[in-house]
């Protein structure tokens, strides 16, 4: 795809990036959602949904701070690629040449590398993580030195992947050593300063109380009340955990690991941090990919790097394609929030729109047209047809999308937390607007029924069998 039809793609959907993630959010019933989408220094999503507290009932706002939690591991392992970079550190040295608390112990051997893709074999939160439901403070660095003595390994390096925050609380010891400079003093000039960041930092900032985003409570059972959980310092777990920013914030700094940005780490460093160290897989099944400091994934044919986040009261995901260099971040203020879920259906609706971008150019540079309102031979026709019953619909059995996604029409369940599995393309055959017609359970190559008031309003759509009316206008019917 070439770079302005990418762009051209993305500035067309961004509008219903953000009406479908605010439906995600409002359906499953979380209390905000700030969600950012860009690609090399363009801006497509900037939202923010919902309530910054809702016992106060504050709106939440794109300034509103959020801590983003494990993302901080992706930070963490920058700062430890600079140091490689400029030959102050190597990623084969021991821990315990780096911190001498550490001579004798089990975890002297570890080495920087395998702390930083979880094969350190470490203890997860010690033996006592109630912090993360604050009956106690998260751990200071004495107490998480005599952790990672007393009862840190719990594998031999490099036996598991193993997912630890004490390893990571341990590597933000070690940029201190090697440094002489708090972790956060190093944070500030190696990564904020840098990338021009004002509203994302490395821990709880008390003067800046009144810009967080309330975190609030998960829900047992859906009519449970939320209640606010207060923010805390991380402590001595900042590496692992403590950094806050915003999704606008975030994107910008995911856009640092995208190939041929330069300007926190080089790309060598790059492919090193974001090739699988890990293949995490039990029993069969895998759980997941880990690089050197960051996340390895996929959402549909797209790889892409980056990290999700969980702190008290906040979850979140960042993901990074970086060879396109398509950004997505989406950050909530409730235990139980979908941030993955709706950075995932986001990236799943851009790649359905890039590709039918494509189609459509292909099928203009075949016929030198991109006509949506004939075939030859009953052949499906890319394109949107003049009056294309665009919209959102619903009936007795759900809510669905009609939308332009890269110029083809597409229905979409709305409800759905993966819409490239519900996805249905509506195309012209034969003059008429039908469901693509190819294999499928449902009311696949049916045409589609559009029924308008002398206004041209629409009153009704029959996708198949059922009719389904304007959503309040569904509303007033089941009400009555």
């Amino acid at each position: 795809m070439t770079e302005d039809r990418t762009a051209q793609t993305l500035r067309s959907i961004a509008p219903y990036l953000a009406d479908w993630a605010s439906f995600q959010a409002a359906y499953h019933g979380i209390p905000g959602l700030q969600l950012a989408v860009g690609r090399r220094g363009e801006v497509f999503v900037d939202l923010a949904w919902g309530k910054a507290d809702v016992e106060t009932g504050e709106d939440l706002t794109s300034d509103h701070l959020f801590r983003v939690a494990s993302h901080s591991k992706t930070f963490t392992g920058v700062l430890v690629m600079q140091l490689v970079e400029r030959g102050e550190l190597r990623l084969d040295d021991r821990a315990g040449d780096l911190v001498s608390e550490l001579d004798g112990s089990r975890a002297a051997g570890v080495t920087v590398r395998e702390l930083l893709g979880h094969q350190a074999g470490i203890i997860r939160d010690s033996s006592d993580g109630d912090f993360w439901q604050h009956s106690r403070p998260f751990l200071d660095r004495d107490e998480v030195l005599e952790c990672v003595r007393a009862e840190g390994v719990v594998f031999e390096p490099n036996e598991h992947f193993k997912y630890t925050n004490i390893g990571y609380s341990l590597l933000g010891i070690i940029i201190e050593r090697v440094t002489g400079k708090t972790y956060d003093e190093v944070a500030r000039v190696a990564v904020v300063e840098p990338l021009g960041l004002t509203r994302t930092g490395t821990e709880l900032d008390p003067a800046r109380a009144a810009e967080y985003a309330a975190g609030h409570t998960g829900r047992i059972a859906h009519g449970d009340a939320r209640r606010v959980i207060p923010h805390v310092d991380t402590r001595a777990m900042a590496a692992a955990t403590g950094w806050y920013s915003t999704a606008l914030e975030m994107v910008r700094y995911g856009a640092a690991h995208v190939h041929g940005d330069t300007t926190l780490i080089s790309d060598a460093s790059k492919r090193l941090m974001q090739r699988d160290e890990s293949r995490v897989t039990v029993r069969g099944k895998q759980l997941g990919r880990y690089g050197v400091g960051i996340e390895v994934g996929k959402v549909g044919d797209r790889e892409v790097v980056g990290h999700s986040g969980g702190y008290p009261g906040h979850i979140t995901r960042t993901w990074i394609d970086p060879v396109d260099g398509i950004v997505v971040s989406a950050l909530t203020n409730s235990v139980d929030g979908t941030a993955g879920q709706i950075a995932n259906g986001v990236i799943q609706l851009i790649n359905l729109a890039l590709a039918a971008a494509d189609e459509v150019a292909a099928s203009a540079a075949t016929s030198g047209t991109a006509s949506a309102t004939s075939g030859k031979g009953g052949d499906p026709v890319p394109g949107v047809p003049a009056d294309a019953p665009v919209g959102r619909f619903a009936n007795l059995w759900g809510v669905s999308d009609v939308v332009d996604l890269g110029g083809i029409l597409h229905a979409i369940n709305v409800r759905a937390a993966e819409p490239a599995e519900v996805a249905q393309r509506l195309v012209v055959s034969d003059g008429r607007l039908v469901q693509e017609p190819v294999a499928g359970f449902g009311t696949v190559g049916e045409p589609v029924q559009t029924e308008r008031d002398a206004d041209g309003v629409i009153v009704s759509v029959r996708i198949g069998a059922m009719t389904s009316w304007p959503v309040e206008e569904f509303r007033k019917r089941s009400a009555g």
